[in-house]
């Protein structure tokens, strides 16, 4: 009998022995520490990239946030003064004070030989024909009451070539030029009638006057000044955004695309200066924009005897006019009367 020496296959689900594949080491701590190591890391990196991308998109947002309020959406001029109220004008053009920007306005002659004009100063966000104050219905009366009417676009709301809005800081410069040339057009009594912004605007542009752009007298309606407070009020309007990081995120941004801070204007000067012109500030008490706090702040420190505020009780912000048409036009036609006999009795003294 033979002995075959040949190893018999496995049966099916078995094993042959000497036949199994070495076993893996076991696992050892070394390398469980590493492999804890690696996924901590990994989680750090994608936590890090996740809180980059979060901090990116606020930055991102409150840049955007920057952005649009140095350049403020403005329409374009639908009209003008000889379609809306049959009134003559002149377009006109003129370097801003500063040499940097240029003025782009409408210059209404008074139907008889006047030396006295009317500068309006419009409010941010609008142009010259900002028609919810509205400008066209001012400037026919004005014309009727025999001034001259000078209405021009801001930087921000140019016909031309538009530039960033700068709480003020440029603005002045166009409102002072805007001055200088309707004294060389022959007037001798200049009034600026400003809104909102334009006439914030207005309060730093007297601050820099001198014997070529002076101003005689100026009406403030919805008096607005940009500072932190302004700017987040006006931010609640729109959004739901927390005063910090927001608001001191936007103000670091600003000058990025407007060239000059809040730092940069004279909003302190103005709230405690005692202008030489009369001033006639009017101010509605739900004024959600500009707080009413502002305008008696300034109010309180005018002591020109011509000086004066009203008050109207549930007027919002630049709707005075339409919260009260008549005692609106009755309150402006009287003050600019008393500037006119106070300007003139000066003269002949």
């Amino acid at each position: 009998m033979s002995t075959s020496l040949t190893p018999s296959l496995p049966t099916a689900g078995g094993f042959t022995p000497g036949l199994l594949p070495p076993l893996l080491p076991a696992p050892q701590p070394a390398d469980q520490a590493i492999a804890g190591t690696r996924l901590k890391h990994t989680a750090l990196a994608v936590v890090s990239a996740l809180a980059a991308m979060l901090l990116l998109a606020v930055v991102a947002f409150h840049g955007y946030a920057a952005w649009v309020i140095a350049h403020p959406y403005v329409p374009a001029l639908y009209s003008n003064p000889q379609i809306e109220k049959g009134l003559a004008y002149s377009d006109v053009s003129f370097p801003s004070k500063s040499g940097r920007t240029t003025v782009h306005g409408w210059y209404i002659p008074s139907g008889a030989a006047s030396e006295r004009t009317v500068v309006f100063s419009h409010g941010y966000g609008a142009n010259r024909e900002e028609t919810w104050v509205p400008m066209y219905e001012l400037a026919s009366l004005l014309h009727s009451l025999h001034y001259n009417v000078f209405m021009f676009d801001y930087g921000y709301a140019s016909s031309g070539k538009r530039t960033a809005a700068t709480g003020g800081r440029e603005e002045s410069k166009q409102l002072l030029a805007a001055v200088q040339y309707v004294r060389s057009q022959g007037a001798d009594e200049v009034v600026v009638w400003g809104f909102s912004m334009g006439a914030g605007t207005a309060l730093q542009a007297a601050l820099q006057t001198d014997q070529t752009d002076s101003i005689d007298a100026m009406i403030l309606d919805s008096l607005f000044l940009p500072s932190s407070d302004s700017l987040y009020n006006n931010l609640k309007q729109y959004m739901d955004l927390p005063r910090y990081p927001s608001v001191p995120l936007i103000e670091w941004m600003l000058p990025f695309f407007t060239g000059s801070s809040f730092s940069q204007l004279p909003v302190k000067q103005v709230l405690s200066t005692n202008y030489t012109m009369p001033i006639f500030i009017m101010h509605g008490t739900a004024d959600a924009i500009a707080p009413i706090e502002t305008a008696e702040k300034i109010a309180s420190s005018q002591y020109n005897s011509l000086s004066r505020e009203w008050y109207v009780e549930g007027g919002i912000h630049e709707l005075l006019f339409r919260t009260k048409p008549k005692e609106y036009i009755q309150r402006a036609a009287l003050f600019l009367s008393q500037v006119d006999a106070a300007h003139k009795s000066s003269a002949a003294a």
